[in-house]
């Protein structure tokens, strides 16, 4: 008897869960994209504490909502990399996307106080007070909070784009295009300047991670041995 493997062979299976992380993967791009787009347009050099005094005083409703957008995002794009690390981890990556992903929640943590330290407008402008001296107020806090978060969250976007690399299902070109994709995702937060900071890491950010969501959905067919007898 003699055992071999032939095209139809395949079966396909399906990683139990696989549908529901895909969306968590999905979520976290879209839920911020959504909230940097929903953010009053600052798009010069970062801090401005008179540009925030400006759009937080033309929809302070508009600032306040999308700050709170903003932290939820942060959460959800926090969990889309522990759905992440778990794909990898599945087709063989070790130790790469672990400490990346220890690091992207670091980020994701602190960056996600960032928004609630700008609450600190919304009171402002309930109590009368001056928008843009409140906001300088911030920075000695909010700047240093900003590049440990920024920094901390784009080496651990590296470190999965290493492990991408390494164990991810895409051909080579995708595979590039997700992993560049990811460096500039963190590196995007590192940038003070707000076209980039909303923008680019939104389009960095989808580009990025919707990849892997639909590879983390998708069902995998592998061969089964097929017994011919002649």
């Amino acid at each position: 008897m003699n055992t071999t493997l032939t095209n139809r062979s395949k079966i396909t299976d399906e990683t139990p869960g696989a549908k529901a992380r895909a969306l968590v993967v999905a979520a976290g791009p879209v839920l911020l994209t959504a909230a940097l787009l929903w953010h009053p347009p600052l798009p010069g050099r970062l801090p401005d504490s008179a540009g925030v005094a400006e759009a937080a005083s033309a929809g302070i409703m508009r600032w306040g909502f999308s700050h709170m957008a903003a932290a939820l995002a942060s959460g959800a794009v926090a969990v889309a990399f522990v759905a992440v690390r778990g794909y990898l981890r599945e087709r063989g990556d070790g130790s790469v996307s672990a400490v990346g992903l220890g690091l992207v929640l670091i980020g994701s943590t602190l960056f996600a106080m960032l928004p609630g330290m700008e609450f600190a407008v919304v009171a402002a402008h309930e109590t009368g007070a001056d928008l843009a001296e409140t906001q300088a107020a911030l920075e000695s806090w909010f700047v240093p909070i900003l590049v440990v978060a920024a920094v901390t969250f784009a080496f651990g976007t590296v470190l999965f784009a290493v492990a991408v690399v390494r164990a991810a299902s895409f051909a080579r070109l995708p595979t590039l295009i997700v992993a560049g994709a990811l460096v500039v995702f963190g590196l995007s937060r590192i940038v003070p300047v707000g076209v980039v900071q909303f923008y680019v890491q939104s389009v960095a950010a989808v580009v990025a991670l919707l990849p892997l969501a639909v590879a983390i959905g998708a069902a995998r067919q592998r061969p089964v041995p097929v017994d011919t007898r002649t």
